[in-house]
C-alpha cells in the first residue's frame, strides 16, 4: 500500500504576522508543519511525506521535519512554487519519481495542523476502497447567501446540501496526476478533479481540523487545541 502525503507549505503567511513561513509558526511551541506531519504519520497509513517549502527555507524545514519520519519512511523536502498549485505539482512529481508503488496521494494543509489521525485514515481507506477522489467535510452551520457583483442577494442555497471542505484530500495517484497535467484551474485539488468529470466522494471531517490562517485562529488553537491535546 503506497500512500504519500503532499504538504504544500511555501506560503509566507503574512496574515499571521510572525515574519516567517506560516508552516513554521509555533503553536504551543511546536511548528504547525510539525504537528501536521505528526498527525499524518500517526494515522498508520502514511509512510512518506513530501513538503514543498519556501525556497529560502528548505534547509530549515528539513532540519525540523527529518526526525518525524517513522522507520521505513521519510520526509522529503523540496523548494515549492510561486502558487499553491505549483507546489502541489512539484511535490507530486517528486513523489511519483522517488517513492515506489505510489497508489494513494494525499494533499494536506500544514495550517490544518490538528486534523485527527482518524480523518486521515478514513480518507485513505475510502480511496483504497475504489473511490478516485475523497475529501473530508463538515455540514455548514450558518445560513449562506449568494450575491451578485454589487453585493445584492441573489438567493439562499439550501444549506443542508452544502459542506465545508477540509484536508487531507485523497486521490488515486493517476487521477491526481491527470488533473495537474490537464491545464485546468481550481481553488483546490478536488476542484481540479471535478473538472475532469471524476466523482468526488466525502467522508466526515472533524472540528479540530480548523485552518490556522489569522491571529484569531492561532489564539483559538493555543487556547483550545493545545490546551486539550498538548
Amino acid at each position: 500500500m503506497g500512500v504519500v502525503a503532499l504538504v504544500p507549505a511555501a506560503g509566507r503567511g503574512e496574515r499571521l504576522g510572525f515574519g516567517m513561513p506560516k508552516a513554521l509558526v509555533p503553536v504551543g511551541g511546536v511548528p504547525l508543519l510539525v504537528r501536521a506531519i505528526r498527525g499524518l504519520f500517526e494515522s498508520g497509513r502514511v509512510r512518506h511525506v513530501v513538503v514543498a517549502a519556501p525556497p529560502s527555507d528548505v534547509d530549515q524545514v528539513r532540519t525540523v521535519t527529518a526526525p518525524l519520519a517513522p522507520a521505513g519512511g521519510a520526509v522529503h523536502v523540496l523548494a515549492g512554487g510561486a502558487e499553491r498549485s505549483d507546489s502541489v505539482r512539484l511535490a507530486l512529481e517528486h513523489a511519483l519519481a522517488e517513492v515506489p508503488d505510489v497508489r494513494v496521494v494525499l494533499v494536506h494543509d500544514a495550517a490544518r495542523a490538528f486534523t485527527p489521525p482518524t480523518v486521515v485514515r478514513d480518507v485513505v481507506d475510502a480511496v483504497l476502497a475504489g473511490h478516485p477522489a475523497v475529501i473530508p467535510v463538515l455540514p455548514v452551520a450558518d445560513t449562506v447567501k449568494r450575491v451578485d457583483t454589487k453585493g445584492v442577494v441573489v438567493d439562499t442555497p439550501d444549506r443542508s446540501l452544502l459542506r465545508v471542505v477540509q484536508t487531507p484530500q485523497g486521490f488515486d495517484a493517476a487521477t491526481l496526476r491527470a488533473a495537474h497535467e490537464s491545464g485546468l484551474h481550481a481553488t483546490d485539488d478536488a476542484g481540479l478533479v471535478e473538472r475532469l468529470g471524476v466523482p468526488v466522494v466525502t467522508v466526515t471531517g472533524h472540528q479540530d481540523a480548523m485552518k490556522v490562517t489569522t491571529p484569531f485562529d492561532l489564539a483559538v488553537a493555543e487556547a483550545l487545541l493545545v490546551g486539550g491535546t498538548g
